[in-house]
């Protein structure tokens, strides 16, 4: 078995807009150098440089997770501000455990495309993994992974039961979650929702929200397709958990991903950004909302 990391710098897009290609490839260059030295430390070996990210292999899993988190703490204690200003650098991170095919210092296989899609899926200053790693930890390294139940991974025919790790020590669970800055202090989490010229924004503190085409519904969606009484979403146990209560199911795309979580008289967790289609499939004239977290 073999653990796969995945390592990606969050906002570069925006960093090389502001510095220009020459700075912020030093700084991109420099900085991945540094985080190069920090996953050999940990018996990490490095597979590819991603112009912004990472690609690692470990031997045991605790080491990828010992890593993971070092990186972040650091990230944390000591932030790296590029050119001197703006907003802090970020990773999002992604560990995934299994059976690797190696062919000429190159990997490939479901557990490298697995760990890039949990890569692509966490928020800023956030590491997910999955229960393949979670089983393979001892008992103090499974205490930091907390489960955000199954959730289908682009690519994957199966649902994958995810975790995401709480590697910030002392802070309280509404504190960890998805996309969080990893300096700014117990600001309020956000979940914003946008569906077509309706925008609401939900709190911990606001009351139960409900989805559905009946006219009392906290966010309407005309659609023959949407029941009256569609969906709910409320605050719980330091999540955004929504609930389907439709006759035909909601369906729920996380990040960039193309195949959906499919909800049927169910709930799941909200993290990151993504989108809600009420009532049938995303395509073309669906009833979508598009949904991000934020603090």
């Amino acid at each position: 078995m073999t653990t796969v990391v995945f390592a990606d710098l969050v906002g570069s897009t925006s960093m090389f807009e502001r510095l220009g290609d020459e700075t912020a490839s030093r700084f991109v260059t420099q900085l991945v150098g540094a985080l190069s030295q920090v996953f050999e430390q940990h018996n990490g070996r490095i597979v590819k440089l991603l112009g912004d990210g990472l690609f690692v292999v470990f031997p045991q899993e605790g080491d990828a997770l010992a890593a993971c988190i070092s990186i972040q703490k650091r990230f944390l204690e000591k932030p790296i501000r590029p050119g001197g200003s703006g907003a802090p650098v970020q990773m999002q991170m992604g560990i995934e455990s299994g059976e690797v095919v190696e062919i000429d210092g190159d990997c490939f296989g479901d557990t490298v495309n697995s760990a890039a899609r949990l890569a692509d899926l966490a928020g800023a200053a956030q590491i997910l993994t999955t229960q393949n790693v979670w089983k393979a930890l001892g008992p103090m390294q499974q205490t930091s992974l907390r489960s955000l139940g199954p959730m289908h991974l682009r690519g994957r025919a199966e649902a994958s039961h995810v975790y995401r790790v709480e590697w910030q020590s002392g802070r309280d669970e509404d504190a960890t979650m998805m996309g969080r800055s990893m300096v700014s202090e117990a600001g309020p989490v956000v979940l914003e929702l946008v569906a077509g010229a309706q925008a609401l924004q939900v709190h911990a503190a606001t009351p139960k929200v409900s989805i559905g085409r009946g006219a009392g519904a906290s966010l309407a969606l005309n659609d023959p397709r949407v029941s009256r009484m569609h969906a709910t979403l409320e605050w719980r146990g330091g999540q955004f958990v929504l609930g389907d209560a439709s006759s035909y199911g909601t369906w729920v795309y996380f990040g960039n991903q193309s195949e959906a979580v499919v909800l049927r008289r169910t709930e799941c967790y909200l993290v990151g950004s993504g989108q809600i289609s009420a009532g049938c499939e995303r395509k073309e004239g669906s009833p979508l909302i598009n949904f991000s977290i934020s603090s």
